[in-house]
This record gives structure tokens, sequence and C-alpha cells, in this order.
């Protein structure tokens, strides 16, 4: 029985909040940021450039005349240009006629097309960058393992073994150790690996070659727990190693995913061993849409849980530089894609809408990710940047790809658009947007 107290509700609600902040302050940082310093660059001026939005707490100007500014709302930003009527944009009419010809050259509406369309075009663009950025850092950092396989950090488990940091692994039940990069070759060996709990290593030690034994490689330990998952709320952290399951003696990973899989959404006993100690935790899985095979989306159960990997960190090192920034690309392309697609199933309905998060999920997720350490939260920033940037594209007026697809319009008919019909669609993107926001909202609350 795990129980909360008013203290701890209250720290982790705080903690929520700045990790929200955080990670919110730095997406809409570098957005605005795209969106000024392309502006400066292509001649239009930057009046106020805001992190935060309502009453200002601190500002200053700068020698080129922005002011920039601190507001009291840590959720959001934007930056205003010359000419504009509001934070949102729009044309200030007022403004524009009051200002020499030579100076409406520096105003949104007065910017050649090129110049505004690589401004508003660079917001997004640049939380693409970020996300790169971010995921090239973690994978330069973080490097890759050493090849041979070598053990590094031993875990806490509740097995014996006679591994020692620094082993290389010749043989595991009499099977030579592939290349770890040969994704296929290792995969094959990894399946062909038995279920036995006990294994049988060679391994080399300094100048030795010495056998010994272990449990399985591919044990039931927890690797990570994600954020607003029956893993989570059933209260497993990493680290936890899953003994039983209704009383079914879990030796692989592979054994707790099956039994999650065919539990049809009913509640699990665990038997979980946690720092020397053995509990007892009800787990009860839930629905997910995941891709298929075919392209489109099958219904599954999962807990949330990463699994699988050895009973030991392997040693790492470190990668160049561009095949760390190889790495930022394509896994921000992932991102990118799969948004995408996730949205494009939900309004066709092949998928839930439960698999949409709005304000409240996604604060939650940044709290959990920050919990679990500096570089996984890095890396949900990183997720979080590169789905905001899709999201900006979107041909909705008011948000950044509404703007390009009216310039467009303006590049195609000669002109732009008439006011009254801008005001029209501005209003009409408006209420798109907070519709979109209410129903993330109530998908919060009650998914």
């Amino acid at each position: 029985m795990y129980q909360v107290s008013a203290i701890t509700f209250s720290d982790g609600l705080i903690f929520t909040l700045i990790a929200f902040f955080i990670s919110l302050s730095i997406i809409v940082f570098i957005h605005e940021l795209g969106h000024y310093l392309v502006g400066r660059w292509t001649g239009i001026h930057a009046e106020v450039f805001s992190l935060g939005l309502g009453p200002v707490l601190v500002s200053r100007y700068d020698s080129r005349g922005t002011r920039w500014q601190l507001a009291l709302i840590p959720f959001g930003g934007f930056v205003k240009f010359l000419g504009d009527r509001n934070a949102a944009g729009g044309v200030d009419n007022g403004a524009i006629s009051e200002l020499a010809k030579s100076e409406r050259r520096s105003t949104m509406v007065g910017a050649p097309l090129w110049a505004r369309s690589m401004t508003v075009a660079a917001g997004p663009f640049f939380n693409f960058f970020l996300a790169i950025l971010l995921f090239a850092g973690v994978a330069f950092f973080q490097g890759q393992v050493r090849d041979p396989l070598t053990v590094g950090t031993l875990y806490s488990i509740p097995f014996s073994h006679g591994l020692k940091t620094g082993d290389i692994l010749l043989e595991v039940n009499g099977k030579d150790v592939p290349s770890i990069h040969d994704n296929l070759a290792f995969s094959t060996f990894m399946n062909t690996l038995n279920k036995e709990k006990e294994f049988s290593f060679l391994v080399k030690r300094g100048n030795r070659v010495v056998k010994t034994t272990g449990p399985n490689l591919s044990m039931a330990r927890v690797v990570q727990v994600m954020p607003r998952s029956a893993s989570s709320e059933a209260r497993l952290t990493e680290g936890d190693v899953i003994l039983a399951v209704n009383d079914n003696p879990v030796v692989l990973f592979d054994d707790l995913k099956f039994a999650v899989e065919n539990s049809e959404g009913a509640t699990l006993n665990l038997s979980v061993w946690r720092r020397g100690e053995q509990l007892s935790l009800l787990l009860t899985p839930k629905r997910v849409d995941e891709k298929d095979e075919g392209g489109g989306f099958k219904t599954v159960w999962r807990i949330g849980l990463v699994g699988g990997e050895f009973f030991f960190k392997p040693q790492f090192v470190k990668i160049d530089f561009w095949s760390a920034v190889t790495f930022g690309v394509i896994q921000t392309w992932r991102v990118m894609e799969g948004s995408l697609q996730g949205l494009y199933h939900v309004v066709i309905g092949s998928i839930s809408t439960c698999n949409l998060s709005g304000p409240i999920g996604i604060a939650e997720t940044s709290a959990d990710m920050a919990r679990q350490g500096g570089q996984t939260f890095i890396w949900f920033i990183a997720l979080l940047s590169a789905a905001v940037g899709v999201m900006n594209l979107f041909p909705i007026p008011i948000l950044d790809g509404g703007h390009l697809l009216l310039f467009a319009y303006e590049a195609i008919v000669g002109q732009p658009p008439a006011a009254g019909f801008l005001n029209v669609v501005m209003m009409a993107g408006f209420a798109i947007l907070v519709s979109f926001m209410a129903f993330a909202l109530i998908n919060d609350n009650f998914c």
C-alpha cells in the first residue's frame, strides 16, 4: 500500500511545474529566437522579445532598440515586430501609416515576401535544429557500446554471478559472441540462447581466459519506466527485477512481455525484487495503439516498461562528431514522421484520441523524464522540440504554417488577401487552436 502525504503531493506538483517550465521555456525561447534572428538578418525590426506572457516582470532595451522582457506567465513567449498589432501578429495600420516609406521596409507587412517567409519559417526550423543538436549531443557524450562486448557497471540483482568489470565476453553457453554492432547477427545470437536461469560465460579477463557463470542476460530487469504508464502507476522503478507474474516464474523479459500481451487487460500480480526486498505489486496493462508491419496501427496491451537489457551496463566508447550529427538528424526525422503519422491515424479514427497529450500530460511527462536523470530529460526536450516544430507548420491560421500558406497565396495571386478575409481566417484559426487545447485537456483528464 502506497500513501501520498500532502507534502509529497505538494513537492511533486512543484517539481512537475518546474520541469514543465524548463522544458517549455527552452523550446519557446529557441522558436522565438529563430524568428528574431532571421527577421533581423532580413531587415525586419523586432520591437519586443518576450519570454513568458502577461504582465512584464523585468525588461531592458538592447542597442538595436529591441525590448527584451520576462513576463509573469511562464508558458509561452513571442516576438513582436515593427508594425504588428499585437503579440499574435496582425497589422497595426495606424502605426504603419505614421512610418516613413523607407521605414516600412523594416516592418513585417512592408518587407519582401521572401523575407517574411524566411522569418516565419525560422521558428519551426530552429525547433528542428534544437532537436538535432540535443539528440546529437546525447549520442556524442554517451558514445556507443564497445565492441567486443565488455562488462562495464555491474547492476545490483538477486542472482549471483562471476562476472567482473572489464570482462570481455567471448562465449555464452558455448556460442561465440558476435559483434554487437552487427544487428542481425547479435539478434540471432540472443534469440538462440535458451531460457535457463544460469548461463556459462567464457570471458577474457586481463591476459587470462576465464570460465564463469551468471544469470540469463535478458532477465526481466526494469531499465526505464515510461511516464503515465501502467508501470508508473504500479510504482515500478528502475532496477526492479520481475521474478514472477501471477505466481508463474519469469526468466526472460520476454516472459513478462508474453504475460502482458495475453492479459486482455486483466490485473497482474507481480513478484518484484527491489534492493534486497521482495515486493508484491499489482499492475493493470493499458490498451495502446502501435504501428504494425503494414504501416497502419494495431491495438495492443502494454505496461510502459523498457527492459530486456543485460544485467550489466556495457562499456562505451566515444563516437565522432559527424556520426553524432547524423544520428541527431535521423532521430529528429523519425519524431517528425511519427508525429504526423500518429495524428493522421487519430483523425481517421484508426487509433484512439487518447494517444494525444495536452498540457497536463506533457507536464507530467516532463517531470517523469526529469526524475530519470539529466540525459533522459534532455532527450525528452529534443522529442518535444521536434514535435512542436511539426505542430507549428500545420496550415492553420495563427500558426506559422498558416502564415506560410497565406504567403503562398500572395506569391501566386500577386497580392496579399484582403484585410477582412485575414481577420476572419485568423479568428477561425484561433478558434481551432482553442478547441484543440480544450480537447487535449479533456483527454488528459479522462484517458
